[in-house]
């Protein structure tokens, strides 16, 4: 045989030669050690969680709507992003389900502002503890364009809080500002007297 049909053979033998083996067990090895170091983060992350609401456990219980609370002056549908100790947009309030993001529907009447919440805790805020509403652009894990949240300050308890709503019409939002600082300071105006 001559040189070169002697490597043409061994080429082609080479070729028939089978694919390697996938190793099975080492790779459910490390699907299984992915999967648990996942399960293992949400799990660090929603101890987390439940300690910031143990700390926050001092918040009393949030209002509920009145009744009777009058005719609505402003309403508003959208999305409700959270709530932090006002001026601290970082800070997240947890307790009493105000961590968590969700639709919601916004009511303004004269007795106060309320919020309803489908799949979370509703929650209302007397008009006496409204003190002032901006637009901004973040609260807590959230951060949009400039002026493109509503942020409404409140008294609860000793505690002053921020919350963030988003309006499915973001124009509402200046219409929504002027109403609640007009509410903040007739109030103001009243207990001045």
């Amino acid at each position: 045989m001559t040189p070169f049909i002697h490597l043409a053979a061994e080429a082609a033998a080479a070729e028939r030669k089978s694919a390697e083996v996938t190793d099975w067990a080492a790779r459910i090895g490390w699907v299984v050690g992915l999967l648990l170091f996942i399960a293992l983060v949400y799990w660090l992350m929603r101890q987390g969680w439940k300690w910031r609401a143990t700390l926050q456990s001092d918040l009393p219980e949030l209002p509920t709507a009145p009744e009777a609370s009058g005719e609505a002056k402003l309403s508003m549908s959208g999305r409700y992003h959270g709530s932090t100790t006002a001026g601290q947009w970082l800070d997240r309030i947890v307790a009493h389900g105000l961590g968590t993001r969700s639709r919601a529907e916004l009511t303004l009447t004269d007795a106060g502002l309320e919020v309803v919440r489908p799949g979370a805790a509703d929650f209302f805020v007397p008009a006496g503890q409204l003190r002032e509403a901006r637009l901004d652009k973040g609260i807590a894990g959230k951060v949009l364009a400039e002026g493109g949240l509503l942020v409404v300050t409140w008294q609860h308890g000793d505690k002053q809080i921020d919350s963030g709503f988003r309006s499915d019409r973001a124009a509402e939002h200046t219409a929504w500002v002027e109403a609640i600082n007009s509410m903040t300071s007739i109030s103001t105006e009243g207990t001045a007297r």
